[in-house]
Parts: structure tokens; sequence; C-alpha cells
């Protein structure tokens, strides 16, 4: 788990850890105080999602762990995570836990933040700009419009995360939402489109899927709603992906997207 581990260093009480959101790939949407943050830190627990050019910016010297997470690869458990950050406020001064886009949205935050305050650890959030706005954008797709919708729901479509919690209510999103972002969803996708027909949708309405979103790599693909699970497994769409639902499709303006970054992952796509 570590890459670089260096002699413990006394200090006055605990350290503080900062939740950073890296963004969704593309180091040019990191945050000017995630940047600051990064060239400040003696120690790094970084994800999977986040590009390796991201990791340049650490100073030398600064104390490593990789503690990503990817489906089909092996995946350190949260609890094991919680318990590196403990032992590296006892002994670094700034910690910076770098995640994939934002820390706050599917990312864990609020778990690890609640953790470290009710042991007294010093925590603090940094947002990042998320997948589900950046990967559309960088498609010329944008997640609300005035003629097309004024709602979005995000939305994760991965339910095996916690199966204590309850499964999304796909038919009741289908009536309450303008337009939908999925994160996570390619696994789950053929019963996701199921259930949000069976809840009213229209089989016509427009989707899309942007894999990679922001980075190299990064395709896409825009199709009706009855056809878009066929489409995806037919051009061996893969993880990581965001599904968008919903009329804002058909206002996707694709001169106005962004070149996605060449940048290296952790773990390749």
């Amino acid at each position: 788990m570590t890459d670089e581990t260096l002699a413990p260093t006394a200090i006055d009480g605990p350290g503080t850890v900062y939740l950073v959101g890296a963004g969704p790939g593309d180091p040019d949407l990191l945050t000017l105080r995630a940047h600051r943050l990064l060239q400040q830190c003696d120690a790094l627990v970084y994800d999977a999602l986040v590009p390796t050019a991201l990791l340049d910016l650490v100073p030398e010297g600064c104390e490593r762990h990789f503690v990503g997470k990817r489906r089909g690869h092996h995946s350190v458990p949260q609890p094991s995570t919680n318990a590196v950050l403990r032992e590296l406020a006892g002994r670094r001064r700034l910690i910076v836990r770098l995640k994939g886009g934002d820390p706050f949205l599917f990312g864990r935050g609020g778990e690890e933040a609640a953790h470290l305050a009710a042991h007294g650890i010093p925590v603090q959030v940094v947002p990042g700009v998320t997948a589900g706005i950046a990967a559309p954008a960088y498609a010329g797709i944008p997640v609300t419009h005035r003629r097309a919708g004024s709602s979005v729901t995000f939305v994760t479509g991965h339910e095996e995360i916690d199966k204590r919690r309850p499964g999304v209510d796909w038919r009741g999103l289908a009536r309450s939402s303008d337009g939908l972002v999925i994160y996570m969803g390619l696994h789950n996708l053929r019963h996701i489109v199921a259930e949000l027909i069976a809840g009213g949708l229209a089989p016509t309405t427009p989707a899309a899927v942007i894999q990679q979103g922001t980075v190299r790599g990064q395709r896409h693909l825009v199709a009706t709603l009855e056809v878009l699970a066929d489409r995806v497994e037919a051009e061996a769409f893969a993880s990581p992906s965001i599904v968008v639902v919903g009329a804002v499709v058909q206002e996707r303006v694709s001169s106005c997207a962004p070149s996605p970054a060449d940048v290296a992952m952790p773990i390749p796509f």
C-alpha cells in the first residue's frame, strides 16, 4: 500500500487531514486550493481515479499511500483506509486524502470526515469538479438546459456498494426529474433502463454514455433509451463511464467540448 515510507516526525497534536477532490481526471480541472495543498502536503493518500500527473505536484519526500478501488481489481477496504488516515495524522502535519471527482459526491468523503472527527483528528473538505458534470461537458452535453430540463438528479447505478441501504427507486426517478446523471451505471444498465421505462420514461428518450471522461481514451455514444444497453454492449463500453438520460442530450454542442487530457492513471483503464 505504501510507495514510500519516511521516518516518523514528532508533532504537537494530530495533523490535519484534507479531503481533496482531484476532479474527473484532466489535471487542468484541479482547483487552486487543491493544487496548493498538494504542493505543501507531507503525506498523500490517493485513489485509482487520480491521474499520475497530480502525484508529481507533491514535495519530494512526501509519504504516499495508494488506496484505490476499481471494479475487477484488488480494492483496499474502507476500514483500512480509515486506519491509514488516523495513523498518518499521528505523525504528519498536513495529510491530503486525494479523491477522484468530489469527495462528498459518491466518494465516501462524508464517511471519512465523520470517522476522523470522531477520533479527534482535524479534517477539512476541499470540493472538486465532479465527473457527472465534467464528463458530459467534455462531450458537449449540458446537464441542464432552459428548453430541455430545469432539474437533474445525480445517482449511483452501483447498488452493490452497500446492500444494507434501500435500492434506488428508478421508477420514481423516471417521474420526478427532467434528467439523470448516473455514476457507475454500466454494470446494471439493462436493469436500470427497464425500470426507467417501466416508471414512465418513453423508450425514445435520448441518452448518452461517456467513457473515460476528460482523459485519454474518452469516447461516447448517443442513443435512445430502448437501445442504449444493446449499443453499450455491442461497442464494448466499459467503466469508468457516466450515463446521461433526458432531453438535455439533444442539446449537445459538439464544437464546445474540450479536448481530453493525455494522462495516465495508477490502474490503467
